[in-house]
């Protein structure tokens, strides 16, 4: 701010933290529909990572206002710090398997993570990787998806995983460029009444069988894949 009040700026500025970001935040997405530009800065690295941030940017995609990282030290937190999902505690997974069942068994695994999740996908493979975490975690758990963050043809779409599956499929976010797809965690509890039924089958059906076949039949019980019990199983 001082650098361009020498040339006749004026970049009004104010400090937000944790104590009054939820009584600023509709003010600037006013602001910011009347047509000003807002850039949010931290003096400790990238914003929204350990900072105040997120209920401003989660307004301003709500609002429909474009929001655009500035460069930072990786594509995966560029892309958290304008995601509009909890940075408090997340997970970064890189790119998933190539082969499908490889990486729907990831997915899987993943399915009561309750931390965001950060994935990589390639351009020939993103299509297939959106319609995965769609099946695996539920057309409503919310995500965003950055195509060529902060390159030319930048597009960040912040929705949840059925519309974003859907925007991939038909071209409105088209199959070009890099992909950083960023998912909020599970909501449920880390250990349901229902993992723990399906523990206590398992227990019980490993005292008589092999491990291979207590897994297939509580898979027929359950209806859960068969590998992801047997897994399971190994743990217990």
């Amino acid at each position: 701010g001082r650098l361009l009040s020498q040339f006749g700026i004026e970049t009004p500025q104010f400090a937000l933290h944790e104590h009054n970001e939820k009584d600023v935040v509709d003010a600037l997405v006013e602001r910011l529909l009347g047509g000003a530009s807002i850039a949010l800065v931290s003096d400790a690295g990238t914003p929204l990572v350990s900072d105040p941030g997120y209920r401003l940017v989660l307004a301003a995609h709500r609002a429909g206002v474009p929001v655009s990282p500035l460069p930072g030290p990786s594509a995966a937190i560029a892309a958290l710090s304008v995601a509009g999902l909890p940075t408090d505690r997340f997970c970064f997974e890189g790119f998933l398997p190539a082969r499908p069942k490889a990486r729907r068994d990831r997915l899987a695994r993943l399915r009561s993570e309750p931390r965001t999740m950060i994935f990589y996908a390639s351009v020939h493979r993103v299509q297939d990787v959106i319609a995965d975490c769609d099946d695996a975690f539920g057309s409503g758990r919310p995500a965003f998806i950055g195509r060529e963050l902060t390159k030319r043809h930048e597009q960040a779409t912040s929705a949840p995983l059925g519309e974003l599956r859907g925007m991939v499929e038909d071209g409105r976010i088209p199959a070009k460029g890099e992909f950083v797809l960023v998912v909020g965690g599970s909501e449920a509890p880390e250990k349901s009444s229902e993992a723990l039924s399906e523990d206590r089958l398992l227990t019980a059906l490993s005292a008589a069988l092999p491990a291979s076949k207590a897994a297939a039949v509580a898979a027929a019980v359950t209806g859960k894949p068969r590998a992801e019990l047997y897994r399971r199983l190994l743990e217990l």
